[in-house]
């Protein structure tokens, strides 16, 4: 039952891009070379929510791990914070510091998730590595198109 909280809480921030998908403003975007391909993010995204799911239900069962449940409900805050301030508001500079901030709690939940459990910590890398090239691109778009 407890996974399947954390796979609605990951919904919820999934269901953000239902609300405020790219359009054309994205599309017009200066965009670097090393953009994925557009179906590429859903799948990635996917994956990471359900690892996001997993790790969650594997913290719970692990005592002590209240520091880092509570970055685990930080990170899902502003990564649902992110989506409608990039795609909705149109914000980019504003998107970047919610991205730095949310790889910051990320890469500290990592940190502390590892100290705990290690495969744990090992199910939340590869959202570090999205968040590095999620970073990437947001830095470039603000960059390149002023």
């Amino acid at each position: 039952m407890t996974f399947y909280i954390f796979l609605l809480a990951c919904g919820s921030a999934a269901s953000a891009g239902l609300f405020f998908k790219p359009g054309q403003w994205y599309e017009s975007l200066t965009k670097p070379g090393f953009t994925p391909p557009n179906w590429v993010f859903p799948v990635a995204w996917t994956t990471i929510y359900l690892l996001l799911a997993w790790a969650g239900y594997r913290l719970t069962q692990i005592p002590g791990s209240q520091v880092v449940l509570a970055l685990w409900a930080a990170q899902i805050a502003l990564n649902t914070l992110w989506t409608p301030v990039f795609f909705g508001a149109q914000r980019v500079l504003a998107s970047m510091v919610i991205l730095s901030l949310l790889w910051l709690v990320v890469a500290v939940m990592i940190v502390l998730a590892m100290q705990l459990d290690v495969i744990t910590g090992l199910i939340l890398f590869p959202y570090l590595l999205w968040l590095c090239l999620a970073g990437a691109l947001n830095l470039w778009i603000l960059r390149s198109n002023r």
